[in-house]
């Protein structure tokens, strides 16, 4: 369409929405719409699944896609909320604070911090239909930082989410083997003799599985080691994946969630039944949910509770906003809010009892062990250290392997109560179950050593194998598929290039720089970019968004816009959480995790070939420049933002944006003429009862030289009609977003 041409349509109701909600609020999709939508230059849509709106720089109006249904909308949430963080972090946090008492401090936090934000972000980009950069740009140009620091985030922590989907993906072409390859460790021939793998022998067979087989991990972050080709391979298929599910927006992605987040349920209920029938599983459970109320009341048990309620939503990835752009914009935003909070709560559950159970089943097997060991120890000793008649005449020592758990405890009760100071020489163990599950694991320690290691003693263990590694697969997909759009969403407004050419390049150039965490010493990467890259920089984000939206727009003003965009008040609990609570508690959350960053040196845990163990080590000078780093670019574009807004440096939004003006009865677009405000003005407006009379006169319209299509006057407002041109309606609510 030609830049200066206009777009008449007669309505047959009276028009009683804002210049920005007229437009948000068309959707090609839907029937009821069809007969009355904007048409503009002859398109209608052609029936895809797209909404219609304005700010295209060339003048012509654009097709936003649209979600093809409520449900894929509700699962793309899901699948970006419910990660591997559900699986192998909450499991680890609820045994490390108080087992089942850590769900108290969990729900109230998830109630007080997580719902409230999740539910903001949720807002702010239904109504303005824009990715991060855009919303923060609209609400208020100078914190426009917000939107880039978020991209900035996801940029760095889809670097590395991808390589552990690449290490699952290993793990999963590996499990069509019968025995499972870390089923037991490898033998090498020396001379005549065979020999059992010395680092092998020295840690476990799944431990050596993860750190030399797959990993080939060196000794220290320092010596690089060259890049590990086939975790290269499996790091190149995992960035195809994202690309080709991503190369076509939400209309790809849109369909692959149906599968990637739907298929981890089937996977973690399968897996319950079948831990349930295993021995020793009860224990596991029961360990879970035995509280320790005496550590829920310390207070670093709150600060991780809040810390895994912030994450596990995905707040600050941008990734929340991109998703609900896609939606119309009288959606329950709040039901969805409510609705995927408490999916992902129960989630965390889901896996946590998996994970006991399976732990359960594997502390028996390793207390069975242990008894068998210890028992023929006893044997040994029997005439020389111990007498023959302390042991109880129903205990058969002849047949080791009949010893109970029971029957050994009896002995050592005995051996203690007699031998007293002497007990310790005898060098037994006590073998409890409790200390196996004490042994805290988390992260990749436990979905590649632990878990693995149990599934060997799975009956059809390939089988479990091949769908616990899928499972990953799948979360870690969903969850990368939330971040690129936090990437990907922005940056397409911004800048209106293509999608498909964006994505593609967006992927070639995380896998070129990806390369660093396929390298020998490239998990020690992965762990500097998961604990510095994100944490206070999200923090931060979060802050920043509740504070611009409840005290430098106005709460207010905000529960104004979210009346009229979802017909009802929302409830006066979210007035006070935005306003006071929530930026407190973030304060908070944010004072104590710089805190603890401070006074914990930079280290990570390298492991010793030699010694066949990890041991904690200290980032050279250059790593911890490297984490100061990854936390000031991440923050550097809100006080860069702000700065250059601030002194006029760049304008406040857009030049060029097109603008619409509406009376009664006409629909009149154009594009904003130089010098005038941008749609961002729209945010700082005053509504109709405080403007002047929006009244127009008789020469508002006029004909523009040269032409007889009808222009657009200046408004008496001081905009091209942003007011309601609506005699018989002079109080009508102007929404402020």
């Amino acid at each position: 369409m030609p830049r200066h041409s206009k777009a008449v349509r007669e309505l047959d109701e009276d028009v009683t929405e804002s210049a920005r909600d007229l437009l948000s609020n068309e959707d090609a999709c839907e029937d009821a719409f069809k007969k009355s939508s904007l048409m503009v230059g002859g398109h209608d849509g052609g029936g895809k699944a797209c909404d219609v709106e304005e700010g295209a720089s060339d003048g012509e109006e654009e097709e936003r896609p649209a979600w093809n249904s409520k449900l894929q909308y509700i699962l793309a949430q899901v699948g970006f909320s419910v990660g591997l963080g559900n699986v192998w972090r909450f499991p680890y946090l609820c045994q490390k604070n108080g087992g089942g008492a850590y769900l108290v401090p969990y729900f109230i936090l998830l109630v007080l911090i997580g719902i409230p934000l999740f539910f903001l972000e949720l807002a702010v980009g239904q109504r303005i239909r824009r990715g991060s950069v855009g919303v923060w740009n609209y609400i208020s140009p100078r914190m426009g930082g917000i939107g880039f620091a978020s991209c900035v985030v996801c940029f760095f922590v889809a670097l590395y989410y991808n390589v552990i989907i690449s290490w699952s993906l290993f793990y999963f072409s590996q499990s069509f083997q019968q025995p499972l390859p870390w089923h037991e460790c490898p033998l090498f021939k020396n001379n005549t003799s065979t020999h059992v793998v010395p680092e092998c022998e020295k840690s476990s067979a799944t431990t050596f599985f993860w750190y030399r087989s797959a990993l080939d991990i060196s000794d220290s972050i320092s010596e690089g080691g060259g890049l590990n080709w086939k975790m290269t391979l499996c790091l190149l298929a995992a960035w195809t994946m994202v690309c080709l599910a991503m190369i076509k927006g939400i209309q790809s992605s849109g369909k692959v969630m149906y599968f990637s987040s739907l298929f981890p349920y089937v996977v973690l209920f399968c897996f319950l039944v079948r831990a349930l029938l295993l021995k020793g599983s009860f224990d596991g459970i029961r360990y879970m949910f035995t509280p320790k109320v005496e550590i829920m009341l310390e207070a670093k048990v709150w600060r991780e509770a809040a810390t895994q309620v912030f994450f596990a939503l995905g707040l600050g990835f941008g990734g929340v906003i991109a998703f609900s752009s896609y939606n119309k914009r009288d959606n329950n935003c709040h039901f969805d809010a409510v609705l995927v909070s408490f999916i992902n709560f129960f989630t965390s559950i889901l896996a946590t009892l998996v994970v006991f159970a399976v732990l359960g089943f594997k502390a028996n097997i390793m207390n069975d062990k242990c008894v068998f060991q210890n028992t023929q120890k006893i044997v040994s000793l029997l005439g020389s250290e111990i007498n023959g008649s302390l042991i109880p005449h129903h205990i058969n020592l002849s047949h080791v392997g009949g010893v109970t758990p029971q029957d050994y405890h009896q002995i050592i009760q005995i051996l203690q109560r007699v031998k007293q100071g002497d007990f310790p020489r005898l060098g037994l163990e006590p073998c409890l179950i409790e200390k196996e599950l004490n042994q805290s694991v988390q992260g990749t320690g436990l979905a590649f050593i632990a878990f693995t290691e149990a599934m060997t003693h799975f009956p059809a263990s390939p089988f479990w194998s091949v769908m616990f590694f899928l499972m990953l697969v799948n979360l870690g997909l969903g969850s990368m598929f939330g971040t690129m759009e936090g990437i990907l969403t922005p940056l397409i407004d911004a800048f209106k290039v293509r999608k498909e050419l964006l994505t593609g390049g967006c992927c070639v150039l995380a896998f070129s720089i990806g390369l660093v965490f396929v390298q020998r010493s490239g998990n020690y990467f992965v762990t500097m970019f998961d604990d510095y890259s994100a944490t206070l920089p999200l923090l931060l984000v979060v802050i920043l968004e509740n504070i611009t939206i409840a005290w430098i727009y106005g709460i207010d003003r905000f529960f104004e816009d979210l009346k009229d965009m979802l017909g009802f008040t929302p409830f006066r609990f979210y007035y006070y959480m935005w306003k006071f609570i929530t930026p407190i508690l973030l304060l908070v959350l944010l004072g104590s995790s710089f805190v603890q960053m401070v006074m914990t040196p930079p280290s990570y845990n390298a492991w010793k070939q030699d010694e066949a163990r990890e041991e904690s080590v200290r980032f050279p000078v250059w790593g911890i420049v490297v984490c100061i780093s990854l936390v000031v670019m991440a923050i550097l574009p809100v006080p860069v933002i702000f700065g250059l807004r601030f002194f006029h440096v760049i304008e406040g939004g857009a030049a060029g944006r097109s603008v619409v003006a509406y009376r009664k009865g006409r629909i009149i677009k154009e594009d904003a003429r130089p010098g005038e405000e941008d749609d961002a003005s729209l945010l700082h407006g005053k509504s109709p009862s405080e403007a002047p009379s929006p009244l127009p006169s008789n020469s508002i319209y006029r004909n523009q030289s040269g032409g007889g299509v009808p222009d657009v006057d200046t408004a008496p407002n001081g905009r091209y009609g942003i007011g309601y041109l609506m005699a018989d309606m002079p109080d009508m609510p102007e929404s402020d977003l």
